[in-house]
Formats: structure tokens, sequence, C-alpha cells
């Protein structure tokens, strides 16, 4: 029976398969949308609990980017996972990174190419990911060839690095870093302006239903499903709804009024009574980390090197078999995040316009709970890297949400920690459901 006995009104488990059947047409993973509930959950509720300070532009805005090195380094921490191990070391190696470019920046380039030089933050950027990179390539050797496991090796790691943050410049914070660079930490420098935030927009847009409309083209050419035409409408609208109220909300913050009034007489614009609107755009840090995200799902689901660490992930012992180099992808592995590790310290310390010894501090526990909540799993072989940036932003949710309500930091970590056991907690279950 698939009625009541008025013979009109649908049973539950009718209505549970057509939610079901639903999803499969939109090609949806039902944790994607439980991350999006959560998430929402978790705006509304910190909005109603701060008085409506939580959902503004500039709060938002300030989230993006606080969100951004988080979501750098969550990306690299996928492969990690999928491959069966664990790096509890990217908070200390982004913490020596960034002390290493600080020096750099403030000490050592200025006597070599003279201040505020056009090529200084190049230069910082490259050695940055250059030091993150041989770090985690060094850690990776260790794992791979010397079949040390991973937890005691980047444990070591993550009480050698820290160390070695505080003896490059015996604890003390250098600063201030070079003003190119800076513009990598959003503020007033690291914002694009309305203008180029539209055109970033509609640029997205185009490139969201063109990769739409060529996957739906192969899958038809070559006898695969595809998702029904309502289907495909209603995710490429979502996905550009998304982008364009991205747009909305980075050009509804406005520039401060001091800053937009000294930006309009350098311009020798006439300051007018009401004063001058000058919004803000998308913050330079955001579109790094989403740079990262598609370079790093390419990299994931379009090249050879990704499809070797899903087999290793998958079944160490025959992906091995079939020949591949498990020793030498894993070492790469660690490597890139390492390399993930250094463009986030850009980020944190031109954030910061300093670099302190304690950049980077319990940032491996935001990493790790990204990733785990963004459906990656700890048994192996599973992730993806969207996912991971989508658990970031939920992580650096929580954290802005207790800081705007004045949670002391104690109580933070313990939200934190709770929630990261609850995340592998839901994993399991869901991985004993669709065995």
């Amino acid at each position: 029976m698939s009625t009541s006995a008025g013979g009109a009104t649908p049973l539950p488990r009718d209505a549970a398969v057509a939610r079901g059947a639903t999803l499969r047409a939109l090609e949806v993973d039902p944790r994607l949308l439980g991350m999006l509930g959560a998430l929402a959950v978790i705006w509304v509720g910190f909005d109603l609990l701060s008085g409506g300070a939580f959902l503004t532009p500039r709060n938002l805005w300030n989230l993006s980017v606080q969100t951004a090195s988080i979501g750098v380094m969550a990306c690299g921490m996928v492969l990690v996972i999928v491959t069966r191990n664990i790096d509890l070391s990217v908070g200390a190696i982004l913490g020596v990174t960034g002390m290493l470019i600080g020096v750099l920046q403030a000490q050592i380039l200025p006597g070599v190419l003279g201040l505020e030089h056009p090529a200084t933050w190049l230069v910082a950027v490259a050695a940055a990911i250059a030091v993150g990179g041989a770090i985690g390539l060094f850690q990776g050797a260790l794992i791979a060839y010397l079949a040390i496991p991973s937890f005691i090796v980047t444990l070591g790691g993550l009480l050698v690095w820290r160390g070695a943050a505080w003896w490059v410049t015996q604890g003390q914070t250098v600063a201030p870093m070079d003003g190119r660079f800076r513009a990598l930490g959003g503020g007033i420098e690291g914002a694009i302006g309305a203008n180029a935030t539209w055109i970033i927009a509609g640029l997205g847009c185009a490139a969201i239903l063109a990769l739409m409309w060529i996957t739906r083209r192969r899958r038809i050419r070559y006898g695969f499903p595809a998702r029904p035409a309502w289907a495909e409408a209603l995710v490429a609208a979502l996905a550009c709804g998304a982008v364009l109220g991205a747009a909305v909300i980075a050009n509804a913050y406005p520039l401060p009024m001091g800053i937009a009034r000294r930006m309009a007489e350098a311009q020798g614009i006439a300051w007018p009574p009401g004063g001058l609107f000058i919004p803000h755009g998308f913050a330079i840090p955001l579109l790094v980390a989403i740079g990262v995200g598609i370079a790093m799902t390419l990299l994931a689901t379009r090249s050879r090197f990704g499809r070797y660490v899903f087999a290793i992930g998958g079944n160490p012992e025959a992906a091995e078999l079939s020949g591949v180099n498990t020793r030498r992808t894993l070492m790469l592995v660690f490597g890139l995040m390492g390399a993930l590790c250094g463009i986030a310290a850009c980020i944190a310390t031109a954030r910061l316009n300093a670099a302190t010894n304690a950049a980077g501090s319990l940032d491996e526990l935001y990493v790790i709970a990204a990733a785990v909540i963004g459906g990656t799993s700890l048994a192996g072989g599973a992730g993806t890297i969207a996912g991971a940036m989508l658990g970031a932003l939920v992580m650096q949710s929580l954290q802005s949400g207790m800081v705007l309500l004045g949670v002391d930091a104690p109580l933070q970590n313990i939200v934190v920690g709770l929630v990261l056991v609850a995340a592998v907690w839901v994993d399991t279950v869901y991985r004993r459901r669709i065995r």
C-alpha cells in the first residue's frame, strides 16, 4: 500500500523514496546537504544569539578571510588522509615558514633589493612554498621510505618545527611585512573592489555553466546516465546563485569612511556631504583559497597522480602490485601538503602584518576537523576537496561565532574537539550504512 486509508495521503515511506529519487537525480551527496544544513543552523543560531551581528556583510567578509588559510591546508589534508595517513605538523610548518619569510622580508631582502621592491612579495611567496614543500618532502620520505608511522613523524614534526619557529628569532615578533605582500592577507589592501568582483563572479558563473554543459555532452556521447534537464537547471541555478550572492555580500561591505575619504582626495574626487560608498569586493585570500581548491580538485580527479593517491588509499597492496610507485607518491603527497602550508603561511602572516611565534597554533586540529567534517574518511580511499573547504567554513564559523559571543578560548577548543569526535562518529555510521 502506498496511500493511507483515505487513499490520497502518501505514507512516510513514499515520501522518503521520492526524496531519495530527487537526490539521485541531482547527484548530490547526502553528507554535503548535511553540511550545508549544519552551516545554515550555525549561521542563523549565532545571528540570533548575537543580536544580528553575525549575518552582516562585514562579519561574513571577515569570515571568508579567516577561513582562507585553513581551507588551503584542508585541501592537502584530504589527500594525506585518503592515503590512510595523518599530518599533525601543519600548524607548526605554517609557523616556522611564516617566521622565515617574515625575516626574509623585514631583515634580508630590504638590504638586497631595497625597501618595498616590486619583487619582494614574489620572492617571499616562492620561499614559503619552497620551504614548506621541502619540510613536507622530508617528512614524507621518512614515512614512505623508512616506514615510520605518519602519526609519529608528524607528531615529532609538530614539536621540532614549532621549536624551530621560536629559534629563528628567539621568539621575537617580526614586522612589518612588504606592502604588496600584505594584500595576501585581506584588509583594505587585499580587497579587489566592486567592478573586479562582478567580473570574477561573471566569469565564475560562465565557467560553471560551461563545465556542466561539457560534462553533460561527454556523458551522453559515451552512453553514461545524465541528469534530467530540470535537475541540471536547478544545480546550475544554485551554483551561480551562490557565486552571485557572494559577490553581493562582498560589495555590500564598504570601506571605512576615513579611508574612503583619503582615497577620494588622492584621486581628486570631491567629497559629498553624505560620504562615498566604496565596496570592498572579494578578498584576495578568498580568491587564493578558491584557486587552490580548483587546482587541487583537478589534481585529485583529473590526473594520474590523483588516481594513484586514491588507489593507495583504497588498497595499498593492490596499488603497488598494479605498478604504482606507492613510496614516491606518498612522499609527494606530504610534499604537496607542506607547500600548501607555505601558501597558508603567506596568508596568515600577511593578515597579521607580522610573523609571530604562535602563528598556526592548533591549526592542525581545525584542518583535520575540516577534512573529516567534509567527508574524508579516516579509513582512507574517500574524500573531496570541495567537502573539505566547506568543512573549513563550518569550523571557522563556529570559532567566529563563539568569538563574537565572547566565549573563552578554552571553551572554544572544547567545542571544536567535540565537533571533531562527532564528525568521525557520523562518518563511521555512514560507512556502515552504505556497506
